[in-house]
């Protein structure tokens, strides 16, 4: 079978102003949109953020619905900082904690377009197609070499860091995907016509 041709992509996107912690200072439904179209790396590695979906403590598909265990603990401190968990015993996720302490809020980051550090990404992901890199919270997470080691770390220091996006994208808004309970609520956004989503909405 023929490879997907490689992309043609010539230098990455220019990157907006550095995010910092206070971002994540807000409401969980303000802050997920605005990841649409911000671009996320570690350690240099990554892409522009084309999918992610709200998870509030209010509501049972919300790991923090029951209250703080060692695993979700991060999610009841301040905003700014990283929760990364195993889905399934196989997949890492990744996950950007807001809202004020206490609050027990998340945006889990759903798809990327990839933009910086191809070549670490297919070595990675053992393929070459970069529609497929980062299509999916898991794929995304072995593409950015994502693991437990980077739970818990601040969202506005190496190695991650966060850029603003410097347009304002279209947005679409669906149910979130995987999940049993809460199934009817519209918190999963994404960017428009983008080719690199985990599903299409």
């Amino acid at each position: 079978m023929a490879q997907k041709p490689r992309s043609t992509r010539a230098t990455a996107p220019r990157l907006g102003k550095a995010l910092k912690r206070a971002f994540f200072d807000r409401s969980v439904h303000e802050v997920a949109p605005d990841l649409i179209g911000a671009t996320f790396l570690v350690g240099g590695v990554g892409g522009i953020i084309t999918e992610v979906e709200a998870y509030h403590h209010t509501e049972p598909a919300a790991h923090s619905f029951n209250g703080p265990t060692p695993r979700n603990q991060i999610m009841f401190g301040p905003p700014g900082f990283s929760y990364v968990y195993r889905s399934y015993g196989i997949h890492w996720c990744v996950n950007f904690v807001c809202e004020a302490p206490g609050s027990a809020s998340a945006v889990l980051i759903r798809a990327l377009e990839p933009t910086h550090g191809l070549s670490a990404m297919r070595r990675r992901r053992g393929l070459e197609d970069e529609r497929a890199l980062c299509s999916g919270p898991g794929k995304l997470c072995e593409a950015l070499g994502i693991t437990i080691a980077h739970s818990e770390l601040p969202l506005d220091r190496p190695p991650i860091a966060l850029h603003a996006r410097t347009e304002t994208p279209d947005i679409v808004t669906g149910l979130r995907i995987g999940i049993t309970k809460a199934v009817d609520l519209p918190w999963r956004y994404g960017l428009k016509g983008s080719k690199f989503l985990s599903k299409r909405f």
